[in-house]
């Protein structure tokens, strides 16, 4: 095992300037730290984690704020974690999830002490009542998501208006003029919730834009719920030919539900959705989507904030992922009446 003496008379320093250059505590030439950098590759020293945490003053440890609220899809929010978990694994960091929903206080009671270094604060909230305290601590924060009020806050999501208004545009290309939305459970509309809330604002505008007739209906995460909202839909909208679907859990038992009721997809109803690439494109019919890119939204979420954990002065405060749509079986030009 290389040590940090051998670091040290490979680079041609002392071992303290070795430490010094591993934990930042005190200033050394650029020259220098180059010389014990390129040593360190060569000869592929790994400090150990104890020792490098005490050093720096550091506990190599990122803390990870999931929140398990009702109306939250688990699988596609345990994408975002082994993400995260991932990218601060090559960092040398460890990840602590904290799932309660406990507001401020679970936030102090993890920022007030040396358990973590920052924190990566996700299911956010328009006004999110979490943000003014992430705005004092002395510790960093990356949010995956953007409340109404980003000022002063890091923040990386895909742009969710952007991603409602392309399922919209690309019905309306092909001729649909009666569309629907069947969006997230009725408590993460009522929690203002910002991606869910963002997709309306798309779907909406979109919708309006293209002169369309259109309808947002919340829906349970359950096959029973997707079959009462596509009762309701045939009954209130009996035009319907074009749905965008912003709820994963419900995705093939709403398809279900409305070829029983005698809608063949994409014959008689196009469907597009907002999802993962895996989920639309493993369904027994394909689904037009725009992925929801878990994997790169919590990889750039943790290398943010590595970035601000090592000072640079360049972070951007907000990064939003351009959303793509990817066609399939799902979708289809509207037969004319």
């Amino acid at each position: 095992m290389v040590k940090i003496t051998d670091v040290a008379r490979h680079a041609g320093v002392s071992p303290s300037t070795v430490s010094y250059a591993l934990s930042g505590k005190r200033p050394i030439s650029d020259e220098t730290r180059r010389r014990v950098e390129a040593s360190i590759r060569e000869l592929g020293y790994r400090p150990h984690a104890g020792a490098r945490a005490l050093a720096s003053s550091r506990a190599n440890v990122l803390a990870l704020v999931i929140p398990l609220r009702t109306g939250i899809h688990v699988p596609v929010v345990m994408q975002f974690a082994v993400s995260v978990v991932t990218t601060a694994r090559r960092y040398d960091h460890d990840v602590l999830l904290l799932t309660q929903e406990e507001g401020e206080e679970g936030l102090h009671r993890v920022a007030d002490t040396a358990l973590v270094d920052a924190l990566i604060v996700m299911d956010v909230q328009l006004h999110d009542p979490r943000v003014p305290l992430l705005r004092t601590l002395e510790r960093p924060s990356v949010l995956i998501g953007f409340p109404l009020d980003a000022a002063g806050l890091t923040c990386v999501d895909l742009d969710f208006k952007a991603a409602g208004e392309l399922c919209v545009e690309r019905l309306a290309g092909l001729g649909h003029r009666v569309v629907a939305l069947v969006g997230s459970p009725p408590e993460v509309y009522v929690r203002e919730t910002a991606f869910a809330q963002r997709v309306v604002q798309g779907f909406t505008a979109a919708a309006h834009r293209n002169g369309m007739a259109s309808s947002v209906h919340p829906c349970e995460a359950t096959p029973s719920a997707a079959r009462r909202v596509a009762e309701q839909l045939l009954r209130e909208q009996p035009a319907l030919t074009g749905v965008v679907v912003h709820n994963e859990a419900i995705l093939e038992p709403l398809i279900d539900a409305f070829e029983q009721l005698g809608l063949r997809v994409p014959t008689d109803l196009s469907i597009t959705a907002i999802c993962p690439d895996e989920l639309a494109a493993g369904l027994r019919v394909p689904v037009t989507s725009v992925a929801l890119p878990a994997a790169e939204l919590g990889e750039r979420a943790a290398e943010l904030l590595m970035r601000k954990l090592d000072g640079d002065p360049e972070v951007p405060d907000a990064t939003l992922l351009t959303p793509r749509l990817t066609e399939r079986a799902s979708t289809a030009p509207r037969e004319a009446p």
